[in-house]
């Protein structure tokens, strides 16, 4: 390894840990390391400051905001007030079911908008009922364990889901409908299987006293909290109206036009939020999440530095040159995408490996190493509280909610209660993931 290369990795690697282990700085950490990073490479003869810059992907930056500003508008509009009291009445409130119910329900929605809002806005609707059902903690820990990894993999099934997702449209590196026909069966397998092994063997409603008359009452309850809780048209309306017509403007505009999706979410967000009056003028103004865009923007510097090196050139070579056949080369690749995930988050890993990725997409299906990569970033999300991206507001959410047993005891969700719901969704994730990826590399 070269000066250049050894110097940058460090602060990246650095960087990433710092922020890991000091998440209430996270922004700060980042936004240090890349300026580090941007002052170490001018100095070592990598590149300039405008040079980095201007690498940098902002068309992903953009498609980022819009979908977060139609999510604002989908959230203001109560549809998850709607789609959480929906999920009471067709789960009946039975604990077994509940786990189930909601789980489908935040898949569906966290692959429509970003899943952080999704879980955020029905995750006080499940407070109330796992309190007035006077759950146990194991109920609490895998319900809730499970209805992370379940926004996980939603996010996942679609491109415009989750980050890693958006990278990879806004990249280019698979088209809307490629990504989607592909990833969603993907995800949707893993979820059917975790769900079945949840219900069937883990059974966290076990030890739950089944009662018609407490189910009667949690129904009760939670209708009479919703009852003047309606859907907002006026703002539901223009949001659909321009989801759909971006996703058919993704699946239809020839390439040739040169109408990127990032062209396609500017438009479709600000037509929605045009649509909107006033409101939208005050979406636009308070909703862009400013935090993320200034944790990615310096997260792409900071890559962009490393990869200035030819450091993830020379990775990618080396996979490519271990004595094993092609698939087990990308097995390893997975696996080790999956575990960096865990320890680093998804966004800072998506945007390494993604680097590695494309020079192996060069002799490998592109399929199989993009779907393969998402699905493993997926895994290593679900496998730490830590993380993903919405584990600790889920925790610090839990712990304000102060729920207790029947018995009085107040319920937790740390660490240590989510480990056992990721360890049996790592695994099997990332085992569902490198199945395709064979499959793919198979049919090639």
């Amino acid at each position: 390894m070269s000066d250049a290369q050894i110097v940058l990795s460090a602060i990246l690697v650095i960087t990433l840990l710092a922020q890991a282990f000091a998440p209430a700085l996270r922004v700060l950490i980042v936004t240090a390391g890349a300026g580090l990073a941007c002052l170490a490479a001018t100095a070592l003869g990598v590149a300039d400051t405008g040079a980095i810059l201007a690498a940098v992907p902002w068309d992903v930056l953009v498609i980022l905001v819009t979908l977060g500003l139609l999510s604002q508008i989908f959230a203001e509009s109560r549809l998850f007030d709607r789609l959480a009291v929906s999920a009471t009445r067709v789960s009946g409130a039975d604990p077994a079911r509940l786990t189930l119910v909601f789980a489908v329900a935040m898949y569906l929605a966290s692959g429509v908008v970003n899943n952080l809002t999704a879980l955020v806005l029905v995750l006080p609707v499940i407070h109330v009922l796992l309190g007035l059902g006077g759950m146990s903690q194991r109920y609490v820990s895998w319900t809730l364990g499970v209805l992370l990894v379940a926004c996980n993999l939603g996010g996942a099934a679609t491109p415009i889901g989750d980050f890693p997702a958006i990278l990879l449209l806004g990249r280019g590196n698979m088209g809307f409908g490629e990504y989607l026909v592909r990833a969603a069966p993907t995800t949707m397998i893993a979820l059917v299987i975790l769900l079945v092994l949840v219900h069937l063997v883990v059974r966290p409603a076990r030890g739950i006293p089944s009662d018609p008359l407490s189910t009667r009452l949690t129904r009760a309850v939670m209708e009479a909290l919703h009852r003047r809780v309606s859907l907002r048209r006026r703002l539901f309306l223009p949001a659909a109206i321009a989801l759909g017509a971006m996703v058919v403007a993704w699946l239809a505009l020839p390439q040739r036009w040169g109408i990127g999706p990032e062209l396609v979410c500017w438009i479709g967000a600000g037509g929605a939020l045009l649509a909107c009056g006033r409101r939208g003028e005050g979406l636009a103004r308070r909703g862009i999440d400013a935090e993320a865009v200034l944790f990615l923007l310096s997260l792409f510097v900071m890559v962009g530095a490393v990869s200035r090196t030819g450091l993830f050139a020379d990775v990618a070579h080396a996979l490519t040159e271990l004595p094993v056949s092609p698939g087990l080369q990308l097995v390893i690749f997975l696996v080790l995408g999956g575990v960096l995930t865990g320890l680093f988050s998804a966004g800072p890993s998506m945007a390494a490996l993604l680097e590695v990725a494309e020079s192996l997409a060069r002799d490998l299906p592109g399929e199989a190493v993009y779907v393969g990569l998402a699905m493993a970033v997926c895994a290593g999300s679900s496998l730490f509280l830590t993380a993903a991206t919405a584990g600790p507001l889920a925790q610090a959410l839990t712990e304000r909610a102060e729920l207790r047993d029947a018995e009085g005891n107040q319920l937790r969700f740390g660490f240590f209660d989510f480990l056992p719901v990721g360890l049996l969704s790592f695994a099997l994730i990332l085992a569902v993931g490198i199945a395709y990826a064979l499959w793919s590399l198979g049919r090639a």
